[in-house]
This record gives structure tokens, sequence and C-alpha cells, in this order.
């Protein structure tokens, strides 16, 4: 089976606080947007902010706790890129949860969580090489 991923949504609290986030953080532009969700396309997938409330009933789970034991990762190309990305993102609405600094394992990087506190790693690492469409390739 081919190893991909199509959809990763997110559930949110407020869609404009969200929004603001994304659009004027990471520069992001919506591809789909309603009352409920927003849909962002990516390199590969696509990335989906939806209603908290929303989310649990089209699930039919309810009780989603936030924040999850997980996180998103958006890496740049160059470690100079780690902190105006950060503050960008910090001042879109976002938190710095851990300053920009160098991991044991190499390269720069530094957590922000968005609005609704899900935690987003902004990463340089020199192994790994973006392409121009932005795709990532592991340890090349």
């Amino acid at each position: 089976m081919q190893q991909q991923i199509s959809v990763i949504t997110l559930g949110i609290a407020d869609l404009n606080r969200s929004r603001r986030f994304y659009v004027n953080g990471f520069g992001w532009a919506p591809v789909f947007e309603n009352d409920h969700i927003i849909f962002y396309q990516m390199n590969g997938f696509v990335l989906g902010t939806f209603l908290k409330t929303a989310l649990e009933s089209d699930m039919n789970r309810h009780g989603l706790l936030q924040p999850g034991a997980f996180s998103l990762a958006h890496n740049v190309t160059g470690k100079d890129e780690v902190e105006p990305l950060m503050d960008r993102l910090a001042e879109a609405g976002g938190a710095i949860l851990r300053a920009a600094d160098a991991p044991a394992h190499g390269g720069f990087r530094g957590y922000v969580a968005d609005p609704d506190d899900h935690a987003w790693e902004i990463a340089w690492n020199p192994a790994w090489t973006i392409d121009e469409r932005g795709l990532v390739t592991f340890g090349v």
C-alpha cells in the first residue's frame, strides 16, 4: 500500500482566529472555506481547520482533547528562516512554546502553538532537502 496522507484535520474553536494564524502567520491561502471548515492545499495533502464541535459531530465522538500528543512540523530551507517565521506566527495569534535552538541531533528548531494549542515545530535540518514544490525528503 502507498504511504501517503490525504488530509490532516485540526479541531479549532474559532475559524477567524485560526484563519489569521495560518494566512497571516504562515502566508497560506485557503482553497475552500465555509462556516465550519477551511482547507489549505499543501504539498501533496490538504490541511483542514474544522470547528471542533462540527468535527466531533462528523466523527460521532465527543470530548476530543486539546492539546494532543503530537506535533506538526514546517521545515524551512535555511537556519535563518526559523526565528522570523516563529515571530510572525506569534504575531498572528500563536504562542512560542520553545525558543529556537540547536538540538543534539543537529539542525535548528523551535515550537509554536496555534491559537487552539496545536503544536508546530518550525525546523531547519541540513540533512533534509526541500524541493521547489515544497516536498521534504528525509535524510538526503
